[in-house]
């Protein structure tokens, strides 16, 4: 008998570790698709990342790219009419954006044009740290980011997506 468990205990604790870890480690990577916005539907370059994988970078080009940075329900909570100064730091680069929160949907929020320094840090390797006095910091893989922005700004004016608030 307990020869039996013994062998079985390994496999038990395997079963455990594989029942748990989804909920607490999705893997994520830059990934462009449709997603349903007021004015109907636009194209979304997205990553997840911090502690939780709850927060979450989004790109999409209404008229002009738009970044959105969501803390996730981890996050602190956020009064309306805040802005923040925020850090992206990757490959040994700082670019640093004064971001609005978005009342609505309660993202922190900025426009960049096709060519800002920050979309072409988002495209690198490795991963990107975006950090705040107030808001502490999340990491992000930039695993498919080249791709999936590169799509979002391919899309720039031929978009039929919602207008910008």
């Amino acid at each position: 008998m307990r020869n039996k468990l013994t062998k079985l205990l390994p496999m038990l604790v395997a079963c455990i570790v594989l029942q748990v870890l989804p909920a607490n480690s999705k893997s994520c990577s830059w990934s462009a698709k449709m997603e349903e916005d007021e004015g109907g539907p636009v194209l979304t370059a997205s990553v997840c990342g911090g502690p939780k994988q709850d927060a979450h970078l989004m790109l999409v080009c209404l008229e002009q790219p738009f970044l959105s940075y969501d803390l996730g329900p981890s996050g602190p909570e956020l009064e309306p009419g805040i802005s923040a100064s925020f850090d992206f730091n990757a490959g040994g680069k700082t670019v640093t954006r004064e971001l609005d929160l978005e009342a609505m949907y309660n993202y922190f929020v900025v426009h960049l044009t096709p060519t800002d320094p920050l979309l072409a840090l988002l495209q690198g390797k490795g991963d990107v740290t975006v950090s705040s006095a107030e808001y502490g910091q999340n990491s992000f893989p930039l695993t498919g980011s080249s791709k999936a922005i590169g799509k979002v700004l391919a899309s720039c004016g031929t978009n039929a997506g919602g207008e910008a608030d």
